[in-house]
């Protein structure tokens, strides 16, 4: 496992975080890498783009019956 310092944190996030660690009872070593390990376990942008974009799309419905659906939705 790596070892990761950071440096320049303001002081109001470094308390906040904190708090939130000892609301949960961990170390805030142990929530931050909790929080990194959920924040890298989510696609990026630009995967999310690319699967969608890679998705066979055909046999969808039309922009006309998005637009009627949105349209129904509003009244």
């Amino acid at each position: 496992m790596a070892t990761l310092y950071v440096r320049d944190v303001p002081e109001d996030v470094t308390e906040e975080l904190k708090a939130r660690a000892a609301a949960e009872g961990l170390s805030l070593s142990a929530y931050v890498a909790a929080q990194l390990a959920l924040i890298a376990s989510r696609p990026t942008n630009a995967q999310v783009v690319q699967r969608l974009r890679s998705q066979n799309r055909t046999g969808g419905p039309s922009t006309a019956q998005v637009v009627a659906a949105v349209r129904v939705g509003r009244r």
